[in-house]
C-alpha cells in the first residue's frame, strides 16, 4: 500500500472552506445604492432581536438567528429537503446499471449478511427466552433490506441485525423479567417506538451537520478495526461451542473447516492476479464468487466419504413460518395493552437505542463512501435516518429484532462492486492541452445488489428453505467470520501504520516536507542548519493510541457495561478535537487525519477561520479609520 493511502485519502488533503486571500467588504455598505427603495433602510440601526439583528446584537443570539436562518445548521428539514432532490437525480440511473459483477455482489453479500444474521439469532434464542429466533432475525433483515434498497438515498448501505443490539436486548430482557416482572416484546415494541420518533426530530434538525460532521478518520478506523475484532472473536466463539459438543475428532476437523473456508476464499479472491492460468472470464468468475464457492465446498465436504460418520453442529433454524416463541401465533405484537407508566419509562431504552442505531448507521453510510470507493453520485444521511425510524418501529410492531447499517457488511459491498475505469483528464503540456487516459477504481453506484440480495435473504423464511439453511456446518461459519474480518482488517489503514511499526527506521518510506517543517519547528532549528528527517515517533504513538482505545472498548463489549460502547465510541470524537491537538504537532495530525465524510481535516478549518478572523479584525480597523478621518477634519476647522 502506497504511503498516503496508509494514512488518509490524497484528495482529503484539500479544505472544504473557501480562503479569501483579502477582506471582503461588508455586504451592507456594497449594496447601499441598490436598496434605498426597500423597506430595509427603514429599520432602526440600533433595534436588534433574534429577527433583526443589528451590530449590538449579542453574539449568542447572532448565532441562534445564523442557525436557525435559511441554510443554517439548525434550520428543520433542511437536509432532507436536500436528500430528497438527491434522490430524484440519482434514483432512475441507480436501476440503469446490472452486470455480471453487480450480480457476484449481490451473492457475496446474501451469505456474509445472512450466515451471521442466524448467528445472532442463536444468541437471541438463548437471551431473549425465545422471543426471537432465526426466524425473525431473517424476517428483519430481509424485509429492512428491501426497504431500503427501494427508497434510501444511499443504497451501498448493508442493514442487518447487529451483535451490539443482541447484546443491549439481552439486558433489556432481563430488565422486564427479573426486575419489571412485565412482558418483553409490548416493552421492547414501545422502546423501539419512541427510538423512532426520536429518529425523526433527528433528521429534521440535522443532526448529521452538527454529529457526524466533526467525526474524524480517527474515530471510523477505530469503529472499523473494533467490528473486525468482533468477528474475529465470534469465530473464535463457534470454536469453542464446537469443542464442547462434539467429539475430539469432530473438533479437530471442524477447526480444519473454519480455517479451510477462509484460505481458500482469500485465495480465491486473488484469481483475477493468476494470469495467464485459465481464461480472464473464468479468473474473474473464481474472484467475485470466491466467498460463495468457499461456503458451499465445506458445506458439502462433510457430507462425503468418511466424513459423514462424524457428529456435526448445523445452524439452528426454524420449521415452519411462525414466531419461535410458542405463546405467539402471528407476527404482531399487542403493545397498546403494556401499562401507561412503562410506556413512558419505554423511552429511556428508546434513546440508548436511537443512540446506538444512529452513529452505527451514519458509520456505515460514511466507511462505504469513503474516497477510496470513487463515489460520485449525490448522497446524503437525513432521509436514511427518517427511513431508520421507520423500518424500527415497523419491526417493534412486527415482534422482530430491528435492522441498520451494518460494519463490515457495508464496506464488504462496495468493496465487491470496485471495478476499473478509463478516465480522460485535460493536462497542459508546455502550454498546450492535452487529454490523458488513465486508469481508475470506482464502484458501482446502483440499487440491484442491495434489491437481490435483501430478496433472497426473505425467501429464506419459508420452511423449505430453511431446511437448506440448516444444514449449515458451525464451522463453515466460523469460517466466514475469519474470512469477513481479515477482508475489513485489510483494508482498514492502522494495519498498515502497524507495519511500520514493525518496519526499520531505514526502510520506511520518507515523509512529506510538510512534516520536515513541523519537526524543525518543534526542534527549533534555524534556517542556517540543516533540515532533519521527521521522526515516524508522533505517527507510532498515534497508530498505539488507536489500537490500544480499540482494545479498551472491546474489553468494555465483553463486561455488563456493554451497552454503553456506542458513548465510548462518541466520546473520540470530542478527544479527538480537543485533546489530541495538545500531544501531537498539528502538521502530524494534519497528515494522519481527515474528517470523515467531508474533505479536508480540523487544521485546516482552524487555518482557515484564523484567516478569517484576522480579515475580519483587519476589515474593522479600516472601518474605525475611515470614521474617525471626518471627525478629525471638523477638528482640525
Amino acid at each position: 500500500m502506497p504511503l498516503m493511502s496508509a494514512f488518509r485519502p490524497p484528495s482529503a488533503r484539500v479544505s472544504s472552506v473557501r480562503r479569501r486571500s483579502r477582506p471582503r467588504r461588508r455586504r451592507a455598505n456594497r449594496d447601499n445604492h441598490t436598496d434605498l427603495d426597500t423597506d430595509d433602510q427603514s429599520h432602526d440601526q440600533d433595534a436588534h432581536s433574534i429577527i433583526t439583528p443589528s451590530k449590538h446584537t449579542p453574539r449568542p443570539l447572532q448565532i441562534l438567528r445564523g442557525s436557525v436562518a435559511a441554510g443554517g445548521p439548525l434550520r428543520p428539514f433542511r437536509l432532507i429537503k436536500q436528500d430528497i432532490v438527491n434522490i430524484r437525480r440519482r434514483y432512475v440511473s441507480d436501476w440503469t446499471v446490472f452486470n455480471q459483477l453487480i450480480f457476484a455482489s449481490a451473492v457475496y453479500v446474501f451469505f456474509t449478511n445472512l450466515l451471521p444474521g442466524i448467528t445472532f439469532a442463536s444468541d437471541l434464542y438463548v437471551l431473549t427466552g425465545k422471543s426471537w429466533g432465526t426466524i425473525e432475525v431473517v424476517l428483519s433483515t430481509g424485509l429492512c433490506g428491501i426497504f431500503f434498497s427501494l427508497f434510501s438515498i444511499q443504497p451501498l448501505t448493508i442493514l442487518g441485525v447487529t451483535g451490539p443490539f443482541s447484546v443491549l436486548a439481552e439486558n433489556i430482557y432481563s430488565l422486564c423479567v427479573d426486575v419489571f416482572k412485565i412482558p418483553f416484546l409490548p416493552f421492547m415494541a414501545w422502546s423501539l417506538i419512541h427510538s423512532a420518533w426520536l429518529h425523526y426530530i433527528l433528521a429534521i434538525i440535522n443532526a448529521h451537520d452538527w454529529t457526524m460532521r466533526y467525526v474524524t478518520t480517527f474515530a471510523t478506523e477505530i469503529f472499523s478495526l473494533l467490528n473486525s475484532i468482533i468477528y474475529f472473536h465470534k469465530a473464535i466463539q463457534e470454536l469453542e461451542r464446537a469443542h464442547a459438543d462434539l467429539s475430539f475428532a469432530a473438533f479437530l476437523y471442524a477447526i480444519i473447516g473454519a480455517v479451510g473456508t477462509m484460505l481458500l476464499a482469500i485465495f480465491l479472491s486473488t484469481a483475477e492476479s493468476w494470469k495467464p492460468l485459465f481464461h480472464r472470464y473464468i479468473r474473474l468468475a473464481l474472484t467475485e464468487y470466491a466467498a460463495a464457492i468457499s461456503i458451499i465446498i465445506f458445506i458439502g465436504l462433510p457430507h462425503v466419504g468418511e466424513l459423514a460418520h462424524l457428529d456435526k453442529s448445523t445452524l439452528s433454524v426454524s420449521t415452519s413460518f411462525r414466531p419461535t416463541s410458542p405463546d405467539r401465533t402471528v407476527f404482531f405484537v399487542e403493545f397498546w395493552k403494556l401499562p401507561l407508566k412503562w410506556i413512558f419509562g419505554a423511552i429511556i431504552p428508546g434513546l440508548i437505542i436511537t443512540i446506538l442505531f444512529f452513529f452505527d448507521h451514519e458509520v456505515s453510510s460514511i466507511i462505504c463512501t469513503i474516497d477510496r470507493y470513487g463515489t460520485r453520485k449525490p448522497g446524503g444521511f437525513a432521509w436514511d435516518i427518517v427511513l431508520l425510524g421507520t423500518t424500527t418501529a415497523l419491526c417493534g410492531i412486527l415482534g422482530i429484532p430491528p435492522a441498520n447499517g451494518l460494519l463490515p457488511q457495508a464496506p464488504l459491498h462496495s468493496e465487491s462492486l470496485m471495478h476499473t475505469v478509463k478516465e480522460e483528464t485535460v493536462v497542459i503540456v508546455d502550454g498546450e492541452e492535452k487529454v490523458e487516459k488513465r486508469s481508475v477504481r470506482r464502484v458501482y453506484e446502483q440499487r440491484w445488489s442491495a434489491f437481490l440480495q435483501s430478496g433472497a435473504i426473505l425467501i429464506f423464511v419459508s420452511p423449505p428453505f430453511m431446511k437448506v439453511l440448516g444444514l449449515t456446518p458451525t464451522s463453515v461459519l466460523a469460517g466466514l467470520f475469519l474470512f469477513m474480518g481479515e477482508q475489513s482488517l485489510s483494508v482498514n489503514p492502522i494495519l498498515y501504520r502497524t507495519f511500520y511499526l514493525l518496519t526499520p527506521p531505514s526502510e520506511l518510506p520518507p515523509l512529506p516536507q510538510s512534516l520536515h517543517s513541523a519537526g524543525n519547528e518543534a526542534s527549533n532549528i534555524t534556517s542556517d542548519e540543516p533540515p532533519r528527517n521527521p521522526s515516524y515517533l508522533p505517527i507510532h504513538l498515534y497508530t498505539i493510541l488507536q489500537i490500544v482505545t480499540t482494545v479498551i472498548i472491546f474489553i468494555v463489549t465483553l463486561t455488563q457495561g456493554a451497552p454503553a460502547f456506542p458513548v465510548l465510541i462518541i466520546a473520540l470524537v470530542p478527544f479527538r478535537l480537543l485533546v489530541m491537538k495538545r500531544w501531537w504537532p498539528r502538521e502530524v495530525l494534519r497528515f494522519v487525519d481527515a474528517w470523515a465524510c467531508r474533505e479536508g481535516t480540523p487544521e485546516d478549518d482552524e487555518d482557515a477561520e484564523t484567516t478569517e478572523r484576522a480579515a475580519a479584525q483587519d476589515q474593522d480597523w479600516i472601518e474605525l479609520q475611515e470614521r474617525q478621518i471626518p471627525s478629525d477634519g471638523l477638528m482640525n476647522r
